[in-house]
């Protein structure tokens, strides 16, 4: 491999020929071989817009060359589109304010722009990656914005869309149930009657909370810390930089980017980005509720519940032939699991805000943007190879409606909670349903007994 020798102000490092990054990144990479996790497309995505909009206000301002400025917006719009994305090369696991990945993109940005502009790999002439890249800003106001800019698109045009459709998907199946009356079921026990549409008309519920959740954490990171600098007070900046930066990136994005009322805040704390993961959790934690009850709900096909039957995707085992298994609901049963793990790790960083600065920046958006990616393609995939292809079981919810016990329940007004329990325990000591035993004690007429066992007058609130 050919190399090539660059320095900075702690000596020589050599660089492999082909990479576009400098010393400082080389020197990280040395540092950090600690995994394969690499920062995702949505960060250097976000990183690469914020440079791009640091470098056009800094022309706007004056204090930035024009012709500096468009070969450095140029890169930096480059390195957004991901055309650069081999060259983003240091481990997750860094330096707590991510200096060595906006340092990373600072070299980047720097090299190309000025290849650009006639000049070598490394020669930081004519454009610095400190003093004109990272103008106006510093990792410790870079990295926060970026987080919350990637977060931010991620939830924007990756979750809420894919939640969207599993919502839609669910709402589609509720109404497509209304009129199959099913058994409910508490604590794993035999209930009162349901229609299938009203248990599934609950999951979609479920996921429309979800989303209204996941648009109030949209809101706050909408709120950008770029103009903070080192510590929050903005020094080394022009007064207008946050603004206009900001004003910068919602053209660009088409979301509503403001600067923090608070820098202190903003750079010390990572409250957001925590609020933001709860709710990624909160999501996660109902889709596994909504999986693990379609798991259910299929067991069988013979020998448990088998009301519903999801679709047939792949064989289920390597041994036993003809065996299906509910694969998709198995796989989001881990996504969830992943989520709450990256939420628990994600608490724990935003604990390490030390006085002015959060120092565990890195983990925190590997993590939200991992949970939101995972979540994402996991819900579409529900919706798509799961819940539009469920059918319903009808003869077997009928069957199981019959058989319960719990349709004592509708007795217990007129012959007395006592009552009831006694007759429900003998049926079950018999092996007999609630109809056939009424009928045998002839304790109602057949006629009270049809209207108080018909499960349609199970399904909503009764006046007298």
């Amino acid at each position: 491999m050919k190399m090539r020798t660059e320095t900075d102000s702690m000596g020589t490092v050599e660089i492999p020929e082909e990479m576009v990054y400098g010393a400082s990144t080389q020197r990280a990479v040395n540092n950090f071989p600690i995994s394969d996790r690499r920062f995702s497309r949505t960060m250097i995505e976000a990183l690469g817009w914020v440079k791009w909009a640091a470098a056009l206000t800094n022309q706007d301002l004056g204090k930035l060359d024009a012709k500096l400025a468009k070969a450095i917006a140029e890169a930096a719009q480059e390195a957004a589109q991901g055309k650069y994305d081999e060259h983003f090369v240091v481990d997750v696991f860094q330096t707590g304010s991510g200096t060595s990945t906006n340092m990373n993109a600072n070299e980047v940005i720097a090299n190309l722009a000025n290849v650009k502009l006639g000049g070598k790999l490394g020669a930081k002439k004519p454009v610095h990656p400190n003093d004109h890249v990272n103008m106006g800003q510093s990792s410790n106001d870079v990295i926060p914005t970026a987080i919350h800019v990637a977060t931010a698109l991620g939830l924007q045009n990756r979750l809420l869309p894919a939640l969207k459709v599993l919502g839609t998907s669910l709402d589609k199946k509720a109404a497509e149930f209304k009129s199959i009356i099913k058994i409910g079921r508490t604590h794993l026990q035999d209930a009162t009657p349901i229609t299938l549409g009203q248990e599934f008309s609950g999951y979609a519920a479920q996921i429309k909370k979800g989303i209204k959740r996941i648009e109030m954490a949209l809101e706050d990171l909408k709120e950008l810390a770029i103009g903070g600098t080192a510590v929050g007070t903005g020094i080394n900046t022009h007064p207008d930089f946050a603004k206009k930066v900001c004003e910068k990136l919602s053209a660009k994005t088409k979301l509503k980017f403001f600067e923090a009322e608070n820098h202190f805040e903003a750079q010390s704390a990572k409250d957001a980005c925590l609020f933001a993961s709860g709710a990624l959790k909160t999501v996660a934690v109902s889709l596994m509720k909504i999986v693990n009850d379609l798991r259910w709900l299929s067991s069988g096909p013979r020998c448990a519940i088998f009301e519903i039957e999801l679709p047939t995707l792949q064989a289920g085992s390597s041994i036993m032939p003809g065996k299906v298994n509910p694969v998709i609901p198995e796989a989001l049963t881990q996504i969830a699991a992943q989520v709450i793990g990256n939420d628990a790790a994600i608490t724990i960083g935003c604990q390490s805000g030390n006085f002015e600065l959060n120092v565990m920046m890195p983990l925190i958006a590997s993590n939200l943007l991992e949970s939101i990616e995972l979540l994402a393609t996991g819900s579409q995939m529900l919706a798509e190879k799961c819940v539009d292809g469920i059918q319903a079981n009808k003869k077997r919810c009928e069957e199981l409606v019959e058989q319960s016990l719990a349709m004592v329940t509708s007795l217990a007004p007129v012959i007395g909670y006592d009552q009831s329990t006694k007759l429900a325990k003998e049926a079950f000591k018999n092996g007999e349903t609630i109809r056939e035993i009424l009928t045998e004690k002839k304790i109602l007429p057949k006629e009270k007994i049809d209207k108080l066992l018909d499960p349609k007058t199970m399904l909503t609130p009764q006046g007298d």
